[in-house]
């Protein structure tokens, strides 16, 4: 049941099942936190500028101008203008998977058993391929706007071959990450299985999500900070909120 809570801290609060999706507008100066409700919840996101959809996250730039594989507290979220779409201001879990993708219908059809709307209902079983078209359609975007997603609480790590393998118990229940909108951000996103995940049965784990007040970004602030790269990401906010961008 969703609350709304205008005048506190924590503005609105949801909870979305396992295996569903959603999107919301989220706007400069609040903080979207993510919860993992039960422990080993996969969230996949997409963000895009909710003014010109073309300005969408960018994965490479994300990665490369601060140096890492992973993302957690410090790391802020790029678009491909150059952009601070997000920053992570906390984070419980540690690391989060930037590079494996999106569950596809067919890998979804290789590991489990597909359930249909028509015969299970509520209880069907969803890719992030599909739940993420569904969203993209809602606000005028389709396949070839689908770029390459995150996965919240997941984190894949190497083997001896150089594999890639699922760690299944990276979060735990009441994990939590915290992201602080630098612009206003359309927000996509579902709880359907990370690509990687090995479990014999399609894993249905919920999501609780908080809109919340956020502090103004201070000049000691830990995000803009972390690397030369996000102050100037910062700035480069400053001029698009200069010339009249949200």
């Amino acid at each position: 049941m969703a609350e709304i809570f205008p005048d506190k801290e924590i503005m609105y609060e949801d909870e979305i099942p396992g295996g569903s999706h959603w999107s919301m507008l989220m706007r400069k100066g609040t903080t979207l936190r993510l919860i993992d409700k039960d422990g080993g919840v996969n969230v996949g996101m997409l963000f895009y500028n909710p003014t010109d959809k073309l300005e969408r996250y960018n994965a490479p730039d994300t990665l490369k101008c601060q140096h890492t594989f992973k993302l957690t507290k410090g790391h802020c979220l790029y678009s491909d203008m150059g952009r601070i779409l997000c920053s992570i201001i906390d984070d419980s879990v540690g690391w989060h998977d930037t590079v494996s993708g999106n569950l596809t219908d067919a890998n979804m059809k290789k590991k489990w058993a597909v359930k249909s709307y028509q015969e299970q209902r509520n209880d069907w079983t969803l890719s992030g391929e599909h739940s993420f078209l569904v969203e993209l359609a809602k606000h005028g975007l389709s396949q070839c706007d689908m770029s390459a997603n995150l996965n919240w609480f997941s984190r894949v790590f190497t083997d001896g071959e150089g594999n890639l393998n699922f760690d299944q118990a990276n979060s735990k229940a009441g994990d939590y990450v915290d992201l602080r909108f630098e612009m206003d951000t359309l927000v996509l996103f579902h709880t359907c299985p990370h690509p990687l995940n090995s479990a014999t049965d399609y894993p249905k784990k919920p999501l609780i999500y908080q809109i919340r007040k956020a502090a103004s970004v201070a000049d000691d602030d830990f995000c803009m900070n972390s690397r030369p790269e996000n102050q100037r990401g910062f700035q480069n906010n400053a001029i698009y909120h200069l010339q009249g961008g949200q």
